[in-house]
């Protein structure tokens, strides 16, 4: 059966800002300058209906994240004591977070985690932050001001997340901070399970893993559930192998991608060679208007504590150590419109 897919939106210049920076200072509060009145708005949304009270937000935070404080109250002195600021900071039942995603650990001689990101590119703090907050360094996609998309400590943890496809929420705080705090905390796969068994999550979300020494696993955390996990270290926007809620995953091909990384590993490709299946369909996609654009492909490698990012006409490979730059960068436009629109029999 012929399907077609939208028409990419024509090129879509962005720069993506590289921070190393140990514990926040400058460089962050420039960031929450740039970026707060967006994330304001967010966070105050009438249709999410009204945000928790400050000590509320800071007594989850901390009971549930104590090892988080230190930094949280440097980010709120940063931020000028603003209480609405405090508050957003915990990510205590913040607003709905529904990217889509896919991901996978590739096992190979050296364990490699690739993942791409989809979503609105209005929506994407086009961050890459390299960080040391606790004393061990984190690096990875910044979003929410401190929380992380997908990232890496210095033991060599990787976790990335997709979104799970299990409407509704409850209690809990948003997943960038839940991935901010198991790379602060945790050195291996197991020790990250072990936290997530007692964090309150605030939606359904698929979490794929990888330590240095090759453990790797997909957990589905959602609220007012105990996690489960999984041993295959792939995942999109579905929890198990058939969807709970088919039209909300044919919206958005989740079984067809998840059926492609399944592939990729079984086919036991290279690392270049896994990227370059990234950026394309149906793992690729262009349709940035409904927030289903492919952002970035991210290639983690605990071996070397590197990580590429990649679109269709550059790559950034960034390290704890490398120091705050900025890249250059297009979405979408008229050179994949031909591989990315052809009908998929």
């Amino acid at each position: 059966m012929d399907r077609t897919f939208a028409c990419p939106q024509p090129p879509l210049p962005l720069t993506v800002y590289g921070i190393n920076e140990a514990t926040p200072g400058p460089e962050w509060k420039a960031l929450f300058d740039t970026t707060w009145p967006a994330y304001r708005d967010w966070y105050l949304t009438e249709t999410s209906g009204s945000r928790p009270d400050l000590a509320t937000s800071q007594s989850m935070l901390a009971h549930y994240m104590p090892e988080l404080l230190p930094t949280y109250t440097r980010l709120v002195s940063l931020a000028g004591n603003d209480e609405t600021a405090a508050r957003m900071l915990t990510l205590w039942n913040a607003p709905a977070f529904l990217p889509a995603c896919s991901q996978a650990v590739f096992a190979g001689p050296e364990p490699v985690l690739c993942r791409n990101y989809d979503y609105s590119p209005d929506l994407w703090e086009r961050t890459i932050y390299s960080s040391a907050f606790t004393g061990r360094r984190v690096i990875g996609t910044g979003d929410c001001l401190w929380g992380l998309l997908d990232g890496m400590n210095d033991a060599g943890l990787v976790v990335s997340l997709t979104y799970g496809g299990r409407p509704g929420s409850g209690p809990g705080f948003a997943i960038p901070l839940v991935i901010r705090y198991l790379l602060e905390v945790a050195e291996t796969t197991c020790e990250a399970r072990e936290l997530l068994q007692d964090l309150p999550i605030a939606m359904s979300y698929n979490l794929t893993m990888v330590d240095a020494g090759g453990d790797a696993c997909t957990a589905f955390v959602a609220p007012g559930q105990e996690p489960e996990f999984a041993a295959a270290a792939i995942a999109t926007n579905h929890h198990g192998s058939i969807p709970e809620y088919p039209e909300r995953a044919a919206r958005f091909s989740s079984v067809q991608r998840l059926d492609r990384l399944a592939e990729l590993i079984a086919e036991r490709r290279e690392p270049d060679d896994i990227a370059a299946a990234f950026l394309a369909r149906p793992l690729y996609n262009v349709e940035y208007d409904r927030g289903f654009g492919t952002l970035y492909t991210a290639v983690y490698r605990p071996a070397d504590l590197t990580v590429e990012y990649r679109w269709p006409s550059a790559t950034w490979r960034r390290g704890f150590d490398d120091p705050s730059a900025t890249k250059n960068i297009v979405l979408g436009g008229p050179d994949l419109a031909g591989e990315l629109t052809a009908p998929i029999l």
